[in-house]
């Protein structure tokens, strides 16, 4: 018995015969991957002697370049640079996770009941996140910032509610298209509430693109939290951030100290560069349409 390409799960077919997009795909899963492997187990590494402490600069010797005892060289304190940018990821991915997991909690549910529901409340729910929406991200984010002060927890709810409309509208939008299908109707006439409605019927068919707007909004959180970092108001002084340690790099560039720039710049370039690679490329496999282009 054979099986043929329609009996195959989607995914695996997709796998099988990638486009280009789908390769990209691959290409920025991989490097998210070792970003988080990277994240995960930095404590590890530190407790073998691998890294070392990315808060010890005592007996560092300062704006070392690399050697073959600090791989990316030493900043003006006297930290290694390489355990700073080792670290520096498991301190993103702390933000960017708790960052895009509040926007979604917040957005979808928030999307699903305006767009089903409609009238008076959707009117006030679409004005509101209009309004944010026409905020640049940044912007808002420092703004906040200032008001719940540093810390990872604060960061990531300065940078979260600048995301929250971008659910909140493409959920809407997919909910007032889906609640006029036959099987809604059905429901509402057998009687069913709007809570079993909501989560039973509508949830799974509106969530399909979620995935999509999670990786892009990581990538972008990224950039933001360096943005807030280089501006003194992401996380404290004592946690290896990217964005703070581009700040303390820049004062020495002039003089020709380049690692310090280069490394932390290059670890926040590649993580964007693979979320970016694995959000278009979910997109792609979200939406046939694309494939069907893609393919021609």
């Amino acid at each position: 018995m054979t099986i043929t390409k329609r009996q195959l799960p989607k995914f695996l077919l997709f796998a099988k015969n990638p486009t280009l997009s789908g390769r990209l795909m691959l290409i920025g899963l991989a490097m998210t991957l070792v970003f988080i492997f990277l994240a995960f187990f930095s404590p590890v590494f530190q407790n073998w002697g691998w890294l070392q402490n990315p808060k010890e600069f005592l007996s560092n010797p300062i704006h070392q370049p690399p050697t073959a005892t600090h791989w990316f060289g030493t900043s003006r304190l006297g930290y290694d640079v390489f355990s700073r940018t080792i670290f520096g990821a498991q301190a993103a991915l702390q933000v960017v996770i708790l960052a895009t997991v509040l926007s979604m909690t917040v957005g979808v549910p928030l999307g699903m009941v305006s767009g089903y529901l409609g009238g008076r409340l959707d009117k006030v729910l679409l004005f509101l996140m209009d309004s944010i929406y026409t905020l640049p991200g940044l912007l808002l984010s420092v703004t906040l910032a200032f008001v719940v002060g540093r810390g990872i927890l604060n960061a990531a709810i300065a940078i979260s509610i600048a995301y929250i409309p971008q659910y909140y509208r493409v959920v809407r939008n997919h909910t007032i298209s889906v609640k006029t299908e036959v099987y809604i109707e059905a429901a509402q006439a057998m009687g069913a509430s709007n809570w079993v409605i909501l989560s039973r019927y509508l949830f799974f068919n509106v969530i399909q693109s979620v995935p999509v707007i999670f990786t892009l909004n990581s990538a972008d959180a990224i950039l933001v939290l360096g943005g807030l970092g280089f501006l003194g108001l992401g996380l404290p002084e004592d946690v290896p951030e990217w964005g703070y340690d581009l700040k303390q790099a820049l004062e020495a560039l002039p003089t020709g100290i380049w690692w310090t720039t280069l490394f932390p710049g290059l670890a926040m370039t590649l993580m964007v560069v693979g979320l970016s690679l694995l959000g278009e490329g979910l997109n792609e496999f979200v939406d046939p349409r694309l494939r069907r282009q893609n393919r021609k």
